[in-house]
């Protein structure tokens, strides 16, 4: 099985940072993309950063310039560190993974969550 966990959230005050990390462990046989989502209440999930194994990222307007993704496959670890924050950078923070098992068919896998608030 794998599982996939994250840390690093917590509280900061406008224009401070944070710097957010997701390890997975288990069963791996290889990892493909990974990435970071977010999602404030009442509001859908949306991406917000990814990357591929090769190291190509990719972001969303909102966060370009402030964000960066990175990731250490050695440690299958994705982080993104977050500066400059903004009161709409709120929100539950979530790691994505696309996984394939030994032998098995890559698929997305989840972490639970850790949040992110935005606060003076």
């Amino acid at each position: 099985q794998v599982q996939l966990v994250e840390s690093g959230g917590g509280l900061v005050q406008p224009g401070g940072s944070l710097r957010l990390s997701c390890a997975a462990s288990g069963t791996i046989g290889s990892i493909n993309g990974m990435g970071w989502y977010r999602q404030a209440p009442g509001k859908q999930r949306e991406l917000v950063a990814i990357i591929a194994d090769g190291g190509t990222s990719n972001y969303a307007d909102s966060v370009k310039g402030r964000f960066t993704i990175s990731r250490d496959n050695a440690k299958n670890t994705v982080h993104l560190q977050m500066n400059s924050l903004k009161p709409e950078d709120t929100a539950v923070y979530y790691c994505n993974a696309e996984i394939r098992l030994f032998w098995g068919t890559p698929r997305d896998y989840w972490g639970q969550g850790t949040q992110v608030t935005v606060s003076s």
